[in-house]
């Protein structure tokens, strides 16, 4: 057994043959990618070459999928055999418009099938609006995606830690929704500082617990998109973007042991596995989550021994 982001991770299972769709920034040829860039779309600029102009995509693609290569194997993602379909959907300040997200969820609409797609990270979180919230488009594109079988993590956001601070498109009752369990000083811009900032629930006139699960969020060091113009191979950032991709690369171990799972049975794992923390339930949901413990829920799902 491996400990990856002070998470233990099966040492048999590395997500190999699972695909994963991640909207962000975009992301860059890093080396721990090596071959398994498998498509990038720019719904922002329309560029055909492989950019990241912000870095935020390739920092989540990287503790998601990383591999190791440029630091001897000591820093590597969850899931670091997966193939990526990275999207881009923000531009180079990490802004997004929701035309552009919305144009991704129907290219994820039209494709998922073709490329085999499981699941999808979005590290992304707006205040909820007419165009956000419940009942908006956005929600119903979201809620299509995951009645054709695909698993959806989203950030809680950054906007806590008052009840009801999740963020879209995390509010979706469908969506496994994605906090921070750590509390320390994060920037949310020039004039804001927060400590406790990770989302809570609970979310109006929804009773599912919201965010369901918690993992780490607290100056992870992943991969830099700078790397390739002559900086140091890997950066640190912070916040519940760093978390989702988390969550989403331990589905990605599950889904390769147990590829015939649905996304509701995957959700029942979560469930099962993550492990309750000191911190209020609004904050954690059902806790941090624990990848091995989350192969073991898969292993008595399968077996039957879990209702």
């Amino acid at each position: 057994m491996k400990y990856v982001y002070g998470l233990p991770v099966p040492s048999d299972l590395d997500g190999t043959g699972i695909h994963v769709a991640i909207l962000d920034t975009g992301i860059v040829r890093h080396p721990d990618f090596d071959q398994r860039i498998l498509i990038f779309k720019d719904f922002v600029h329309g560029q055909k070459s492989i950019y990241d102009d912000n870095g935020h995509g390739t920092h989540v693609a990287g503790i998601l999928a990383g591999n190791g290569t440029a630091g001897k194997n000591q820093i590597r993602g969850i899931a670091p055999g997966v193939q990526i379909i990275a999207l881009k959907v923000l531009d180079g300040r990490g802004n997004g418009s929701l035309k552009h997200i919305l144009k991704a969820l129907d290219w994820l609409l039209l494709y998922h099938r073709k490329f085999h797609i499981r699941i999808i990270s979005i590290s992304i979180g707006t205040i909820p609006d007419r165009d956000t919230g419940e009942g908006s488009e956005f929600m119903k594109k979201l809620d299509l995606l995951w009645d054709q079988g695909i698993c959806i993590f989203a950030a809680a956001g950054n906007a806590g830690p008052e009840k009801g601070s999740v963020t879209s498109p995390g509010i979706n009752r469908k969506l496994i929704t994605v906090g921070c369990c750590e509390s320390f000083p994060l920037h949310i811009d020039r004039w804001n500082t927060r400590t406790q900032y990770s989302g809570r629930g609970p979310v109006e006139g929804n009773c599912v617990v919201k965010p369901e699960v918690v993992a780490y969020g607290k100056n992870i060091l992943s991969c830099n998109h700078m790397y390739l113009y002559g900086q140091k191979p890997y950066i640190q950032k912070s916040g519940t973007s760093m978390a989702v991709p988390m969550a989403a690369g331990s589905a990605a171990l599950l889904l390769q042991k147990y590829p015939m799972l649905s996304n509701g049975q995957v959700k029942i794992c979560f469930h099962e596995s993550s492990r309750k923390l000191s911190i209020p339930r609004n904050q954690q949901g059902w806790g941090l989550i624990q990848p091995v413990d989350l192969i073991y829920a898969g292993d008595l799902l399968v077996s039957k021994r879990l209702p």
